[in-house]
């Protein structure tokens, strides 16, 4: 929205209207203590010719390395029609539509998002976004606490496998719920649930059970035989997704005979670009006998009096309606700019455009997973199939090897020793479609280069 400043005689009439002699007189109250002083080390006022002189100069600073890390932000390519469409004014100024009447066309597009999020999950419903990935999770248990009528238990079994950032974020919000998270047995040598361990749980009463797919090491879990094997304990299934992946693994929703109970997971990888730590968005979708407990907005397509197609929110027993402190979630908005560019990106590629992405992004980590296994002592931290992340070790603590890729125009991964330290110096390295098999060459000399140098640092 463009500033339109107000004239001198604009502001003198505005003053004389309210009786005052200066705008300084409308802060007169605010005690001379509490006031900043005079900033004197602004510069003067540049010209719009010099001012984008200085900006390009300070552009020409920035490098684009080539990204690697993964862990749960991805640098997928983004069209640039995405963010065209997606910053026009009816979409980047709307807001929570409360009167439906008057946003039929926000209504519609997360309408059309949450049927693509069902149709992508192999589930019923799915809500119009929550916060992050990681929150979306632990509303995932708090609904699964409410949703499961079978099970007595506040108890959930959460693997090791998940997301330690998540881990952490579902601790803190339902820690103060009385919700015992308990940890799952991981399999070290492929990365992954281990089902043969879990024959010690089957006593023990669970109201859900989580099962990622991929999971943060990038491999690919079991799904079938857990699903089946949580079910036949009653438990729901949270199921935590990688949106990408499933353009070609199977849906939750067909996950074992009877599908998961619940998909959530991080939306960033559908359009979101990465910048500085933000933003993202999370989804939620689930099976038709538990949409009543979906926490966020649900948005429903009917027609009117006249027969006409039309949008409205449904479902809406939240905290601010008439369900007050009894609500599913008291979460009154959502990520919505996040949502429309999402839209638009799956609107865009459709499904066989993202089947490509996934594709392409598993290709070029098979690349990227030859080439640095051929340098001495680089070798795979577990066996099995994965999707686009896969754990390396290396002869040489992380910590110091990544600031010499760094320094060479790679972002080489992200550091395992900080959550797991009982594997050793270990990378989590990542590709997608966007990486070439040149920066992947790039990546694999800087990286050989960085383990002599550390090595003979050690020797010395």
């Amino acid at each position: 929205m463009p500033f339109v400043p107000h004239t001198e005689q604009e502001v003198r009439e505005m003053l004389d209207a309210i009786g005052a002699e200066r705008i300084e007189d409308l802060f007169d109250e605010i005690p001379e203590s509490l006031r900043n002083a005079p900033i004197d080390a602004i510069p003067a006022g540049m010209t719009e010719m010099e001012v984008t002189q200085l900006m390009r100069r300070r552009a020409a600073q920035d490098v684009q390395p080539a990204c690697f890390v993964g862990a749960g932000a991805y640098d997928h390519h983004v069209p640039a029609a995405v963010w065209e469409i997606t910053t026009r004014g009816e979409f980047y100024s709307a807001y929570t539509p409360y009167q439906a009447e008057a946003s039929q066309g926000t209504l519609q597009l997360l309408y059309e998002f949450q049927t693509m999020m069902s149709e992508l999950t192999g589930l019923y419903a799915s809500n119009a976004s929550l916060y992050d990935g990681a929150t979306a999770l632990a509303e995932a248990v708090l609904m699964a606490v409410r949703s499961n009528r079978k099970a007595k238990s506040k108890r959930v079994l959460m693997p090791r496998s998940v997301h330690p950032y998540y881990r952490r974020v579902v601790e803190t919000i339902v820690a103060n719920q009385g919700i015992e998270l308990v940890e799952a047995p991981l399999d070290d040598t492929v990365g992954r649930i281990d089902p043969e361990a879990l024959g010690r749980f089957e006593d023990e009463p669970f109201a859900a059970v989580v099962i990622p797919q991929p999971n943060f090491f990038g491999a690919l879990e079991e799904v079938d035989r857990l699903t089946d094997w949580a079910h036949g304990l009653n438990a729901l299934v949270i199921a935590v997704c990688n949106p990408i992946a499933l353009a070609l693994l199977t849906p939750p929703g067909e996950w074992g005979s009877e599908g998961a109970d619940i998909a959530c997971g991080e939306g960033q990888p559908l359009g979101i670009p990465l910048s500085s730590g933000g933003p993202y968005f999370g989804f939620m979708t689930t099976r038709k006998q538990h949409v009543r407990q979906l926490p966020g907005r649900i948005v429903g397509r009917t027609v009117d009096a006249d027969g006409r197609t039309g949008y409205t929110l449904t479902l809406q027993a939240r905290e601010q309606h008439i369900r007050r402190s009894k609500a599913t979630s008291n979460i009154c908005t959502n990520q919505g700019l996040m949502v429309t560019a999402a839209t638009v990106h799956l609107s865009l590629l459709g499904a066989e455009g993202l089947a490509r992405v996934a594709a392409v992004s598993h290709e070029r980590t098979r690349e990227l997973v030859q080439k640095l296994t051929a340098i001495d002592g680089v070798e795979r931290l577990f066996d099995g199939p994965f999707f686009h992340e896969v754990p390396l070790r290396i002869p040489a603590p992380a910590e110091e090897v990544l600031p010499m890729l760094a320094n060479r125009g790679v972002l080489g991964g992200y550091d395992l020793s900080q959550e797991f330290p009982e594997w050793g110096p270990a990378l989590l390295v990542c590709a997608t479609e966007t990486r070439t098999s040149e920066e992947i060459d790039r990546f694999a000399a800087a990286l050989a280069d960085a383990l002599r140098n550390t090595g003979q640092r050690a020797r010395a």
